[in-house]
C-alpha cells in the first residue's frame, strides 16, 4: 500500500481583494512525482509558500506522514524534511559556490568539509558544482544546481520545485529531469510546478490543477459601477445647483 507523505485538505488563503487558494486538497504519496497546474495568478506560488512555512493559511489542515503540520518558518519546514527550490534564485554572486549554500543551512559544517560534500553530491546527481567557484561566473544552469544541492545537502523527504525549467536550455531540462527521475528512485517525492504539459507527460506523475479564482474582478467590477454612479450624481447636482434645472431639463443628458 502506498504510503502518503503529505496531506493538504481545504487550504484557503485570501488577500484585500484576491482570493489567492479556495479550498485546495491533494495529498502527495512517498516517492511521487505531484505535478501543479494552473495559469498565471491560479494562486501555485501561494500554496506552495504556505507548504513551505512562508505563509500563514487562513482556512485548512496540513498533514506530514499522519501528524498535524503547522510550519511557522522555512526553517522548520526544512527540519520536518521539506526542502524547496525557488523560480527566482537567491544567490550572492560575490560569494564562492560553498559559501552561498552555507547560508542556506541551518547547521553548516566548515568550509573545507562542505566543499567535499557538495562536490560528491553533485556528482553522484550528474549536477557537477565547484564549490570554490565564484557564482558570478556561473551560469543561469549552473546558478540552479547550487540551489538545487543546497536542498539535497539536507536530505529533503520531499522537494518542491517551482517551474523550474523556466530559465534552462534543453540540454539542461534533460540533466535536471535525470536528476528528478533518480530522487524519485531513492523514494524522494517531489512537487513539481509547471504549466508545460509535455514536462507532466514525461513523468507520469499525479496532478492537480488550481484554477483562478475571479471573484476579485466582480468586487473590481462593483467598484468601477460605483465611481459611475457618483459621477453621474456629481454632474446632476453641479448642474442643478448652478442652472438651478437638472441636466435633463438643460437638453444635456437624454431623459429615457
Amino acid at each position: 500500500m502506498t504510503k502518503k507523505l503529505l496531506e493538504l485538505e481545504g487550504i484557503s488563503k485570501s488577500y484585500p481583494g484576491v482570493i489567492a487558494n479556495s479550498d485546495v486538497s491533494f495529498d502527495i504519496n512517498v516517492g511521487e512525482v505531484h505535478a501543479l497546474l494552473g495559469e498565471n495568478g491560479a494562486g501555485k506560488s501561494t500554496l506552495v509558500k504556505t507548504i513551505y512555512g512562508l505563509v500563514k493559511p487562513d482556512n485548512g489542515r496540513m498533514s506530514l506522514n499522519g501528524k498535524h503540520y503547522v510550519p511557522g518558518s522555512p526553517s522548520e519546514a526544512r527540519k520536518a524534511g521539506i526542502a524547496m527550490v525557488f523560480q527566482h534564485f537567491s544567490l550572492f554572486e560575490a560569494l564562492s559556490v560553498a559559501e552561498n549554500i552555507s547560508l542556506g543551512m541551518d547547521n553548516p559544517p566548515n568550509q573545507r568539509d562542505l566543499g567535499g560534500e557538495i562536490k560528491s553530491v553533485s556528482e553522484s546527481y550528474g549536477l557537477p558544482l565547484d564549490p570554490g567557484k565564484r557564482v558570478g561566473e556561473l551560469s543561469v544552469g549552473e546558478r540552479q544546481r547550487v540551489e538545487i544541492i543546497r536542498c539535497l545537502l539536507q536530505n529533503p523527504k520531499l522537494l518542491v520545485m517551482d517551474e523550474p525549467t523556466s530559465v534552462l536550455t534543453p540540454q539542461e531540462v534533460d540533466i535536471l529531469f535525470k536528476t528528478l527521475l533518480k530522487l524519485k528512485s531513492e523514494g524522494t517525492s517531489i512537487l513539481y510546478i509547471s504549466h508545460k504539459l509535455e514536462e507532466i507527460n514525461f513523468f507520469f506523475v499525479k496532478n492537480t490543477e488550481i484554477k483562478k479564482f475571479y471573484f476579485n474582478w466582480w468586487i473590481k467590477f462593483f467598484i468601477y459601477l460605483l465611481k459611475k454612479q457618483i459621477f453621474f450624481w456629481k454632474k446632476f447636482n453641479y448642474y442643478k445647483s448652478t442652472y438651478q434645472k437638472t441636466p435633463f431639463e438643460l437638453g444635456y443628458l437624454e431623459h429615457k
